[in-house]
């Protein structure tokens, strides 16, 4: 999927936690054979070309693609699957990935599980006893700085991820006209549950701008959000405070 991953697993069994470690770094792997838009055999570039139907292609794809068309339904369409008029579900596929790996070895035992794809975070369960996962945002206009400190006290399961054009420039496009989103902002990073919807609201936000974005995100259920305009302004959704620490 073109950026690292890495594991944070504490606890359970050894010879079941690698295992199930194993299985997980596969699945990313088997991930990136079906959902690549880059690779030419995928699943998904041919079921682009019209060369197979959802029901030819794996069972994750159909999976994916019903839970993109919720995200779409969701967002009122600022989250989308089709890139300049072809399939394209890149945009919802890293964070299903990375949740379910998480939720693989959470299964298999671990006491305490994040997994990380590229900046974008899932974790489940706890690290040590009286000790929460915590999570760090890049701060997009200091390099190496911190916009905030996400700590998942009180929570079995969190997710971060964080959409922008501070590292990857203008690669978020605007649904509406198929080029690259004219917005105010720099970076969106979305709190919630689950990374595969944390994933989608964070790049549908930063779509939107920074002032429709928080009105919606305000109106998203299990969602908290944190936003940093290219003036250096930062937003936030009423119930982020209580994830911070």
């Amino acid at each position: 999927m073109g950026t690292v991953f890495s594991f944070d697993v504490r606890g359970g069994e050894p010879g079941e936690v690698r295992a199930a470690l194993a299985e997980a770094v596969a699945s990313l792997h088997r991930a990136d054979e079906v959902f690549s838009t880059f690779r030419a055999d995928s699943h998904v570039s041919r079921l682009a070309r019209h060369e197979l139907t959802v029901a030819e292609c794996p069972p994750e794809v159909g999976e994916v693609l019903a839970l993109a068309a919720e995200a779409e339904r969701v967002s009122e369409g600022w989250f989308s699957t089709t890139y300049r008029g072809s399939l394209d579900p890149t945009g919802i596929v890293k964070g299903w990935a990375v949740e379910r790996a998480a939720r693989r070895l959470a299964a298999a035992g671990a006491r305490g599980v994040s997994v990380n794809g590229g900046g974008d975070v899932q974790v489940i369960g706890v690290p040590g006893v009286g000790r929460p996962w915590r999570v760090g945002v890049s701060d997009p206009l200091r390099p190496g700085g911190l916009a905030a400190v996400v700590s998942a006290a009180g929570s079995a399961e969190l997710a971060v991820a964080t959409s922008g054009s501070a590292e990857r420039g203008a690669h978020v496009l605007d649904p509406r006209t198929g080029h690259s989103a004219v917005t105010d902002l720099v970076a969106v990073t979305v709190v919630a549950p689950s990374l595969t919807w944390a994933d989608c609201w964070a790049t549908a936000a930063f779509a939107m701008g920074s002032r429709a974005a928080l009105r919606w995100l305000e109106s998203v259920p299990d969602a908290e959000a944190l936003l940093i305009t290219a003036g250096d302004e930062v937003r936030c959704t009423g119930g982020l405070a209580a994830h911070l620490g």
